[in-house]
């Protein structure tokens, strides 16, 4: 391993016991998390338990999916965390979903779609099965689940949802291009449903995140494959010289959740250490 690759590797290593909380006063408030069983999801629900949210995590694999419920209840509670399991590209299992929260907790304060896949073919040759994929997973499944959680929100006229995307979708990268299409759709969606559903108190932002490093992600397998290729990549790409954090994508998701936030919706919030050129 070189040096530029122990470097890498070290300004994301996350020790649970050094997140400090930012007294968001979100304490008792109720927040769903799509997709968290690791990776940014898992390390967004562990931003909200520390703000004193109780949440609800969800992802397809039962068995991963409770190792990270038992993680999560060990540090804060086994009262403050449920868990669901099932495939959130599916309509009626995301009604199942709100369905179950609702059996518990009420009302539903903060709603996070971290629904998405960035593997896939790239350049032209991907086909129409290729296309339908990353749309369905990375614009169909998040859009779904706002919209059948929203209504539960509206009711009391007050919550925040955010919608986790990516840089690819606001200016060209080597990525896929369903999904990098898919993406920059989903931020349309954000902005254009911040203008519908402001009047009723419900703000909705979006969060672009860059490169983050986590165990199990895209990023580590790179930097394992090719770890030359990759260093010299973030190297000349990212001004910050490293890969992100999962708790700095967090922390930003619990702050917009927060009515610190208050007066910020319909925006795209980027968090890449600089790597995008646009404005």
């Amino acid at each position: 391993m070189g040096a530029l690759e122990r470097r890498l590797r070290t300004s994301v290593c996350y020790r649970a016991r050094d997140r400090l909380t930012m007294d968001l006063q979100l304490a008792g408030r109720v927040a769903v998390v799509a997709g968290s069983s690791r990776g940014i999801g898992f390390g967004i629900a562990e931003s909200l338990l520390s703000e004193g949210c109780r949440t609800v995590i969800s992802g397809r694999s039962p068995e991963r999916l409770e190792a990270s419920r038992a993680a999560l209840a060990a540090r804060f509670g086994p009262d403050r965390v449920l868990a669901f399991s099932g495939d959130l590209t599916i309509r009626e299992t995301i009604r199942e979903f709100v369905r179950f929260v609702q059996q518990y907790w009420t009302p539903i304060d903060i709603v996070v779609a971290n629904i998405g896949v960035g593997s896939g073919v790239r350049g032209v040759s991907a086909d129409d099965a290729e296309w339908s994929r990353l749309l369905t997973m990375n614009l169909l499944a998040p859009t779904r689940i706002v919209s059948e959680f929203l209504p539960v929100m509206l009711e009391h006229r007050n919550g925040a949802v955010i919608l986790i995307g990516s840089i690819t979708g606001l200016e060209a990268t080597p990525a896929p291009l369903a999904y990098s299409a898919a993406k920059a759709a989903l931020l349309n969606y954000t902005k254009n449903l911040a203008r519908e559903v402001g009047g009723s108190g419900i703000r909705v932002n979006y969060v672009a995140p860059g490169n983050v490093l986590f165990e199990g992600g895209s990023w580590e397998r790179r930097l394992r494959d090719s770890p030359e290729e990759t260093s010299r990549f973030i190297r000349g790409e990212v001004p910050l010289q490293r890969f992100g954090k999962v708790d700095e994508i967090a922390n930003v998701v619990a702050f917009l959740a927060s009515d610190r936030a208050s007066f910020l919706t319909g925006a795209c919030v980027v968090v890449d250490g600089g790597q995008t050129r646009g404005l």
